[in-house]
């Protein structure tokens, strides 16, 4: 009956309510933009990419993160990945380049040039994926296409401009709907795959089927798996080490400032999923020169060994390199001493520094070691006999991706009922996002 209650009360305040129907419209405008086929495409012919698609693990990894269209030769085929990579290099730049740095502390107008500068790189990243996307296709069709210069020129640009489009509905999601548009969209995407995924798994486990092992028991275990994976990976995104902060009491007037007592929420994982994301362009080196080169071919399989071994080493080293660039010990010591605060027990200044650093790479370590574990979980899930379609599930971007947007979710929806006065999302306590700044 709780559950009922809070359906109504979310629909009792008109805000809520238009944001909402406001992402449905979008979203569904965006799933109905993935089932269209790209001019010249028959699709009774798309049948042996759908099968190359499915039994490549990278090929089948990018077809979840544009909800099948990649896989459907649609005009949403490249997805939103082409803005996420350009937003990762924007990023990169900031770090690295001074004139990046100066706009990134320029607020909102800094803001604004670099989500520009964004946006022309996405189209460069496009013109160069589009091409390289139609000649695959028409490789796996056996070159039933016959791709000219030009037909290839014209689809680049539907391809580019469904790109596009799906970034600008993302932006609409966030200024008029509910949730970071762009990682809502990764989302749907992410979710459009799971029922298939799963009554494809459920078919396979029945007796009378080919290959089929364990029966529904087995089935009822793998949800049961699934959902403990998901609990730890909110547990992932959410754990915390908390610091406390004193500040000193100051006395203005008649009112006395400062005195109490709070905490500084230190994030186990601070870096998100950004070092998955960096680990997976570094892996994707060997698969551009497979084609050269039978060396390192242990490498292409996603789901062997050796591929897993260094993937996981990368997770790991890029969190810490990640966080140490997100996370500066040392500007957080300068902003409490400004504001007459201290830790208990630590000089201010340089020590208060250099204890926040010594307790970030305390628990960097097992955050960085648990988050390589979740990415690997697929590969262990195809070793027990799972479908490549459902172990993406098990772990990886997509979990990670979908426990995160969720929590966003939610925590805006009950931001927005604790404002007109309603209970929240849970009986005891609030709901709490993430933190970190990855929009991813």
């Amino acid at each position: 009956m709780r559950f009922i209650q809070t359906l109504k009360n979310i629909w009792a305040i008109e805000e809520l309510r238009k944001r909402l129907i406001v992402t449905f419209l979008l979203v569904l405008v965006y799933r109905l933009g993935c089932f269209v086929v790209l001019p010249g495409i028959n699709p009774d012919q798309l049948q042996a990419m759908k099968d190359f698609t499915s039994s490549s693990g990278l090929m089948d990894l990018l077809n979840m993160f544009s909800g099948g269209a990649f896989s459907q030769a649609s005009i949403l085929a490249l997805g939103i990945m082409p803005y996420i990579t350009a937003s990762i290099v924007i990023q990169l730049l900031g770090m690295v380049l001074p004139s990046f740095q100066k706009m990134q502390r320029e607020g909102e107008s800094g803001r604004q040039k670099l989500n520009q500068y964004t946006r022309y790189l996405t189209v460069l990243i496009l013109l160069l994926q589009g091409p390289a996307y139609l000649v695959n296709l028409n490789m796996q069709l056996g070159g039933a296409l016959n791709f000219g210069f030009w037909n290839i020129a014209y689809l680049t640009v539907i391809l580019a401009a469904g790109s596009m489009f799906i970034m600008w509905l993302g932006e609409r999601i966030t200024d008029r709907g509910i949730g970071n548009g762009i990682s809502f969209i990764i989302l749907v995407g992410i979710i459009a795959r799971l029922p298939e995924a799963l009554t494809y798994e459920f078919i396979s486990r029945l007796p009378g089927s080919t290959g089929g092992q364990g029966g529904l028991v087995m089935f009822i275990v793998e949800v049961i798996l699934l959902f403990a994976v998901t609990v730890c990976a909110i547990l992932l995104v959410q754990g915390t080490r908390k610091v406390p902060v004193q500040y000193a009491k100051r006395i203005v007037g008649n009112k006395q400032y400062g005195g109490a007592r709070q905490y500084i929420p230190l994030k186990v994982n601070a870096a998100g999923v950004m070092p998955i994301i960096f680990a997976q362009a570094i892996m994707f080196i060997p698969l551009a020169f497979a084609g050269f080169s039978d060396e390192g071919s242990s490498f292409l399989d996603i789901n062997g060994f050796w591929y897993n071994l260094v993937f996981f080493i990368l997770i790991v080293a890029f969190t810490y390199f990640y966080t140490a660039i997100t996370v500066r010990p040392t500007q957080m010591a300068e902003d409490m001493k400004r504001n007459n605060g201290f830790i208990p027990g630590v000089k201010p200044g340089k020590k208060t520094a250099e204890y926040l650093d010594t307790i970030m790479s305390r628990i960097t370590l097992p955050g960085s070691i648990f988050l390589g574990i979740v990415a690997i979980l697929p590969a262990f899930a195809r070793y027990f006999g799972i479908s490549q379609n459902f172990a993406q599930f098990f772990g990886g971007t997509s979990l990670l991706i979908m426990v995160g947007v969720v929590l966003d979710t939610l925590q805006q929806v009950e931001s927005h009922l604790m404002m007109h006065h309603y209970d929240g999302l849970m009986k005891d306590g609030k709901i709490k996002g993430r933190t970190t700044g990855s929009a991813y």
